[in-house]
């Protein structure tokens, strides 16, 4: 008997905008890549007053280890004094945090120019 199985892919950049770092995310969080993204945001979460967005507007999936990281990141953040914004337009990310009750734990926008750089609220981003 032959499975397909596909596999998880996510991908990512990271840029630096001003103070904060930017990272765009692409593909699904789930189980299958929820190890590799959180060794990631621990290395950029790393220093003192980590400043991050992460962007999930061409992020398709998000489980319950996606959304298991999403809240280690927020707890690591805020511990070293930092800031998190996420960042989506996806009516269904918005209802996956709802209904996860996680509506007000987290600072989201839509558009970056909606999330400003709290050192320099002029920064531009395109």
């Amino acid at each position: 008997m032959s499975e397909n199985h596909t596999r998880s892919v996510l991908s990512h950049t990271v840029r630096g905008v001003g103070g904060t770092t930017v990272v765009t995310l692409c593909g699904e969080i789930d189980l299958a890549t929820a190890v590799p993204l959180s060794a990631l945001l621990d290395a950029l979460t790393y220093d003192p007053h980590p400043d991050l967005v992460l962007d999930l507007r061409s992020v398709s999936f998000v489980d319950c280890a996606g959304l298991t990281t999403l809240c280690r990141t927020q707890n690591r953040v805020r511990a070293r004094n930092g800031r998190l914004r996420l960042l989506t337009d996806s009516s269904v990310h918005l209802r996956v945090l709802r209904a996860a009750g996680l509506g007000g734990v987290f600072e989201v926008h839509s558009v970056l120019g909606d999330a400003p750089d709290r050192t320099s609220a002029t920064a531009a981003v395109g």
